[in-house]
């Protein structure tokens, strides 16, 4: 059962307020829930990169959970250009290749995923990311799981013709929206209005909603001009 501390800290991860999230946790408590919010916050604040690899370097190294965050600050820091090192490339494959072995299927699942971004958004591999991709749905599907299922098609939608694509962009900010994830619904918005029309009056929409939302939680690289 969650400490109501863990389970406020949750809370407050999914709304991304991450500096709140993990001031709520006791300095000892829960390693594994401190090293997820501060990886999470690195990645959509690119901010608290050395707490981040501090709170992953907490955890047993040999944990399903410790090889997933470690690959993920190495593909964060080559996917936006920030003190990216010469291993990070084979950081991140070694990691996401040794967490799909994890027991956990949900796991399993979410390195598939991750696996499916390194080689889709670095080695630009869109048939090597689609296996990947497939593999997390079908886990992500059969255990009924909308948040990891949000994740993946949002990626898999752009291996998609247009109409497909679009649909699963929707979906995925429905399913986010539902769980009450706010950043990762405002990337959705993000996500699907760059795939709508320029004169498509939801994009417009769209922009006006997700713009507000990622100035006040931070999120530099949805307020981008590129």
């Amino acid at each position: 059962m969650l400490t109501d501390d863990a389970y406020i800290a949750r809370r407050l991860h999914l709304l991304g307020e991450w500096d709140a999230a993990l001031a709520v946790l006791e300095p000892d408590a829960d390693p594994e829930l401190r090293a997820e919010i501060a990886v999470d916050r690195w990645f959509f604040r690119i901010d608290g990169h050395e707490e981040a690899e501090k709170a992953v370097a907490a955890l047993d190294p040999a944990s399903p959970t410790a090889q997933l965050l470690t690959a993920r600050m190495a593909y964060s820091r080559l996917l936006f250009q920030r003190d990216a090192r010469a291993d990070d490339r084979a950081v991140a494959e070694a990691g996401y290749r040794a967490a799909a072995r994890s027991a956990d299927e949900l796991q399993r699942g979410w390195a598939e995923y991750h696996w499916g971004v390194l080689l889709d958004n670095i080695d630009e591999d869109p048939a090597g990311a689609l296996a990947r991709y497939e593999t997390a749905l079908e886990i992500a599907t059969k255990y009924g799981d909308g948040y990891l299922e949000s994740y993946i098609i949002r990626h898999l939608a752009h291996l998609k013709e247009p109409t497909e694509r679009i649909a699963m962009l929707r979906r995925s900010l429905h399913l986010r929206a539902a769980l009450g994830a706010r950043p990762q619904t405002i990337a959705a918005q993000a996500a699907l209005a760059e795939d709508l029309p320029d004169d498509d009056p939801e994009r417009a929409e769209l922009i006006r909603t997700f713009r507000p939302g990622a100035e006040e939680l931070r999120i530099g690289w949805l307020l981008s001009d590129d």
